[in-house]
């Protein structure tokens, strides 16, 4: 199995991201976060053959990608994905759309193994009270990321309504 590895400039800085062989995206990663080990070492470590081919990557977010973890998990990715831009939801009501209302910890755990942030938008799901928490990269990430979609839809304020940055 091969795995192409890029980078991509992005309105949240630069993005590292690895798709298959027919370019599917495989993981993606904010390069200024705060994670353990590179893409790169990730893939070695599950058996991909890390390459780097610029005509095999894809530079858009209209691609498919692969979703790989449990199937608890990927519901929750995929549940991710129905959070409109520039809108939040709180890992409760993460649990609900999923149809399990009281599992918004069990939400929070999938939320923070997702590989593919931006595209499966983990950033979108905040605490119960509107406060920002956990996010693999770094709060500093996910507050650039929801300004940025703040800004892109309504251009005024720098957080959605509701919302508070950690103390």
């Amino acid at each position: 199995m091969n795995a192409y590895v890029d980078t991509i400039e992005s309105p949240a800085g630069l993005l590292a991201f690895a798709t298959d062989d027919e370019g599917a995206w495989l993981w993606l990663q904010l390069t200024e976060g705060e994670y353990g080990r590179t893409i790169e070492q990730e893939l070695e470590w599950e058996g991909y053959h890390v390459r780097q081919d610029l005509d095999a990557t894809a530079r858009t977010f209209d691609v498919p990608f692969v979703l790989t973890g449990s199937e608890w998990q990927k519901a929750v990715w995929r549940a991710l994905t129905r959070i409109p831009f520039g809108e939040t939801r709180s890992y409760a009501e993460v649990a609900e759309m999923v149809g399990r209302p009281k599992a918004a910890r069990a939400v929070g755990k999938a939320n923070a193994t997702n590989r593919l942030p931006v595209v499966v938008p983990c950033h979108r799901v905040i605490g119960a009270d509107g406060s920002l928490t956990g996010f693999a990269g770094g709060l500093h990430l996910k507050t650039r990321l929801l300004e940025h979609e703040t800004k892109v839809l309504a251009g005024a304020s720098p957080l959605p309504r509701g919302i508070s940055t950690p103390a």
